[in-house]
């Protein structure tokens, strides 16, 4: 068993979450997807900060695997830094704020995504990317997941040197790998 998310129903999940409140916003995608994906997702939010690439967000982790993650990750204050270059596609579905990015063939303006739109950074590609503030997305990753960690990790590491975070993060991401593995799945 390799992957088990669609990125066309978790993009029509987060598109049903969009215009509602933060909580009911959130509290919406978490009830879809375990009722889409029973036993792989974490219903219980645990919010832990996510500086990755230049970027500072706060996320929680709703799936971990070897091969795939889901995430809700934003800002209320807004962000702006590098992608990074991944082994695995990583989709994000705007639920609220709005989302700029431009690329080094596309770099003369901006693609803007809106709520309920779609953005996907495939494998091997990177971008300059901005978050306005309020700004609230779904996210897929499907690939290799343990690759990106050390961009995930790296200014929790040594920007910030922030333990906790670090600490946080990979107790998050580990404890739903084990549970995926411990169900088979990859």
């Amino acid at each position: 068993m390799a992957y088990i998310f669609d990125p066309e129903r978790l993009h029509e999940i987060a598109r049903g979450a969009v215009g509602l409140p933060f909580e009911a916003m959130v509290d919406h995608v978490i009830d879809a997807l375990d009722q889409g994906w029973p036993g792989f997702i974490e219903t219980r939010q645990d919010w832990v900060f996510s500086l990755a690439a230049g970027a500072t967000g706060i996320m929680t982790v709703l799936h971990g695997s070897l091969s795939e993650y889901v995430i809700i990750f934003g800002t209320p204050v807004g962000t702006e830094a590098f992608s990074g270059r991944y082994h695995l596609d990583i989709y994000d579905f705007v639920m609220a704020g709005e989302m700029r990015t431009y690329t080094e063939q596309q770099y003369g303006e901006a693609v803007v995504t809106l709520p309920g739109e779609r953005a996907l950074l495939r494998r091997g590609q990177v971008k300059g990317f901005k978050l306005s503030g309020d700004c609230w997305m779904l996210e897929y990753g499907r690939g290799v997941v343990p690759s990106s960690l050390p961009i995930a990790l790296g200014d929790a590491i040594f920007s910030a040197m922030d333990g906790k975070t670090l600490l946080k993060t990979v107790q998050h991401y580990g404890r739903q790998v084990v549970r995926s593995l411990l169900k088979g799945k990859v």
